[in-house]
């Protein structure tokens, strides 16, 4: 299985998108190695858009279908780098 994915996510309105994204990637769960979260915070702010970077493995097919599911979910906006 090819691991060398890696899947930009960048995420709008986190508090109202966050579900259905969740759902998303637990459908593809298999398929993520590693999954970073980050978004700006501070002690009075706490960004409701942010960033996720996967590092994913499987077959190019899978992965531009996770990618397409992504990209299908309101302010979600998915890229794929194919290190392969």
């Amino acid at each position: 299985m090819n691991c060398y994915y890696i899947i930009g996510l960048r995420v709008d309105h986190r508090h109202a998108n966050a579900l259905n994204l969740q759902k998303t990637l637990t459908e593809y769960g298999c398929n993520i190695k590693l999954r970073v979260g980050l978004h700006e915070t501070g002690e009075d702010f706490c960004s409701d858009d942010g960033v996720i970077m996967l590092q994913a493995c499987g077959d190019q097919a899978t992965i531009d279908k996770m990618a397409t599911a992504s990209n299908a979910l309101e302010g979600v906006s998915a890229k794929v780098m194919d290190l392969n």
